[in-house]
């Protein structure tokens, strides 16, 4: 069993990184910098920027502090996958998606100095910081860790059970 979760998280980190590195091609071959095409008005559009900073460009083009806190990151994750009980699949699955997102980001900015962000919405008025398939397996994995403390402390399930 234990082979099976570590095969099936491997599965999905190849995956999320394919998506994230093929969509950020794609948009890079198909599209200038700083060009938009509206998808849905006032909701959703395609705009290709290029961010040398983390979300709102925080801490813009301080690459060599992006490259450190990435690898300690990486480290501290794979720290808590393997550490982590394997009946705890929502918190794994979590960190596994972080993981991907991690590796998709620092893979741009080791590679381009910058960051590939294409994803454009527009939610109550709020134009939301433009983003990526690596951020969104991001939040994604913070959010699966967030309901999995939940669970166990509002539900006690948190363990998947045989």
């Amino acid at each position: 069993m234990k082979h099976k979760v570590y095969i099936w998280h491997s599965i999905i980190c190849i995956v999320v990184l394919l998506l994230d590195q093929f969509s950020k091609i794609w948009i890079d071959t198909s599209m200038q910098l700083g060009q938009s095409i509206t998808v849905i008005p006032n909701f959703f559009s395609i705009t290709y920027l290029h961010n040398t900073g983390a979300a709102w460009s925080i801490l813009e083009g301080k690459m060599l502090f992006f490259y450190i806190v990435s690898i300690i990151a990486l480290i501290v994750m794979g720290y808590f996958y393997m550490n982590t009980d394997k009946e705890e699949m929502i918190t794994k699955t979590g960190l596994v998606l972080m993981v991907s997102g991690t590796i998709g980001n620092f893979i741009d900015r080791i590679v381009f100095h910058h960051v590939r962000d294409f994803l454009d919405f527009t939610i109550f008025g709020y134009d939301f910081p433009v983003f990526n398939v690596a951020d969104m397996a991001l939040c994604i994995g913070v959010f699966l860790i967030f309901v999995s403390i939940g669970l166990e402390h509002f539900g006690g399930i948190r363990k998947c059970e045989k």
